[in-house]
């Protein structure tokens, strides 16, 4: 992006913009029709005046999010310089927009892209969308906390090897747990071979502005990375960035998220990328120090508990887990014979604690930018009571999280087939047509295209009985799916 005079990163654009809107008290004979809250007054008292004043339409002092050439442009601006990027498009349909985005203008029908099979179900959306084809490699799992790690350099270069016609290699960094790959090798690797590598950041904003933190995929070249700005960044639910180095077309990545994104971008949303980005920028490291302290001490007060085992960067091994974001406070309770969905609701139900999410071994709790010292104090006092007042024998507890997939079709073949829909308990040997899966993290427990087996079907049950959510499927009482007829 171009380096507009007078644009630094104590600037915020688009803030600036509504302001001087809003003194202007403009009569609003434009969409949205509550008209500044006007027409709407209990949604004004609910959320608050201030914030219904900014939820506004595009107008020429406002700037288009689908065309932008002033304010939203110079926030653009800001953001692809914070992230050391060479441009950055705001997103507002959250990062499942902005993996959706990346992959559509990286890959076309028919075309390979290389990627982790426990990617988020945006980025095998996208592959529905597109027509392309996915090569899973089929991420190392520690069989003690039955979590997926991430890629091995080799299984990419064997991916490669098998697979010289693919055009992308797409990457979690870090994933939901805190395990990242080698990026910066895996990089050099793509780029070897003439492949765009592309980053999912959605748990990785943090990474940009603290050297104590996994390396961020831009800083190692990577092509294009999704950031959930939302996540640890401070922005509004639903806020994202999309980064681009200079070697991709920027126009041509602006057309594809435009095939998708509203054409009435949120002005709040917009603003509180803006807004974040400046703190950001000025504050981050210090932002994020705290956050790491914190975290480091709440890992080593609940591992001094006994039972629950916060892990760190003990699991790094230079390969599979080559590093480790010590932001994650990933707790795992088998040992203290709670799946981890137990954990999470019995923290929600009895104590008012929600965590981020829970899996059958493992729950975490996401700590950023607005967290304190009293609040993790509070998780491990409830930790502490937990263990004694609901621990069981763990001998009956399943140890598997991630099994590895059968695929007979691509996503898109099987997506748009002719389907049946067959109770679930009798799907063993069909293809799904749809995704299955817990919600969160998003990772498809099936993705359509995937043979269904008695191993998955048991998973299935044994999660929905400890609790899990389990969504994806048309029948919203999971007790159909729908397979390739």
């Amino acid at each position: 992006m171009e380096n507009i005079i007078g644009l630094t990163q104590d600037r915020a654009p688009l803030l600036e913009a509504l302001e001087k809107m809003k003194a202007n008290r403009l009569v609003p004979f434009d969409v949205p029709g509550h008209k500044r809250g006007r027409g709407n007054r209990e949604l004004a008292e609910f959320l608050g005046q201030q914030c219904l004043d900014v939820d506004v339409n595009s107008m020429k002092p406002l700037d288009n999010l689908c065309h932008p050439v002033s304010v939203i442009r110079d926030a653009e601006i800001l953001a692809a310089q914070a992230f050391g990027a060479a441009n950055a498009f705001f997103m507002v349909g959250g990062t499942t927009s902005s993996v959706q985005a990346m992959i559509l203008s990286t890959v076309k029908p028919n075309e390979k892209i290389i990627l982790p099979r426990n990617v988020h179900r945006s980025a095998i959306n996208a592959l529905i969308l597109c027509g392309a084809s996915p090569v899973y490699v089929n991420p190392q799992v520690d069989e003690r906390l039955g979590i997926s790690l991430g890629m091995k350099v080799d299984d990419v270069a064997t991916a490669i090897e098998k697979n010289p016609d693919a055009k992308a290699i797409l990457v979690n960094n870090p994933t939901y747990y805190g395990i990242c790959s080698d990026v910066e090798s895996l990089v050099k690797l793509a780029h070897a071979h003439d492949m765009k590598f592309l980053a999912d950041e959605a748990h990785g904003t943090h990474l940009y502005f603290n050297e104590r933190l996994p390396k961020s995929a831009m800083s190692v070249g990577a092509d294009m990375a999704a950031v959930s700005m939302h996540k640890s960044g401070g922005s509004l639910t639903q806020s994202s960035l999309l980064l681009i180095n200079e070697k991709i077309h920027a126009g041509y990545v602006h057309q594809i998220i435009n095939l998708t994104q509203s054409t009435s971008g949120s002005y709040l949303l917009m603003a509180s990328l803006d807004i974040s980005r400046r703190n950001l920028a000025l504050n981050g490291k210090k932002i994020f120090d705290g956050v790491i302290d914190l975290v480091e001490y709440a890992r080593d007060e609940i591992n001094f508990l006994g039972g629950w085992y916060a892990y760190g960067r003990e699991l790094i091994n230079g390969d599979s887990v080559f590093d480790f974001d010590t932001t994650k406070l990933s707790i795992f309770t088998r040992a203290v014979g709670l799946a981890g969905v137990e954990v999470y609701d019995i923290l929600r139900d009895e104590y008012d604690i929600q965590m981020e999410f829970g899996d059958i071994a493992n729950t975490l709790a996401y700590i950023s930018i607005g967290d304190r010292k009293k609040d993790i104090e509070r998780l491990i006092s409830a930790l502490a009571d937990i263990k004694r007042n609901y621990r069981k024998d763990p001998a009956r507890l399943l140890k598997t999280e991630y099994i590895e997939p059968i695929v007979d079709a691509t996503p898109k073949d099987a997506f748009y087939s002719k389907k049946k829909s067959l109770p679930l308990e009798e799907c063993a040997g069909e293809t799904a047509a749809e995704f299955l899966m817990s919600y969160p993290p998003g990772i498809p427990i099936l993705a359509p295209g995937e043979r269904v087996t008695k191993e998955i079907i048991d998973y299935i049950r044994y999660a929905k009985k400890k609790g899990c959510q389990i969504t994806g499927p048309e029948d919203m009482t999971i007790k159909n799916f729908q397979v390739i007829d």
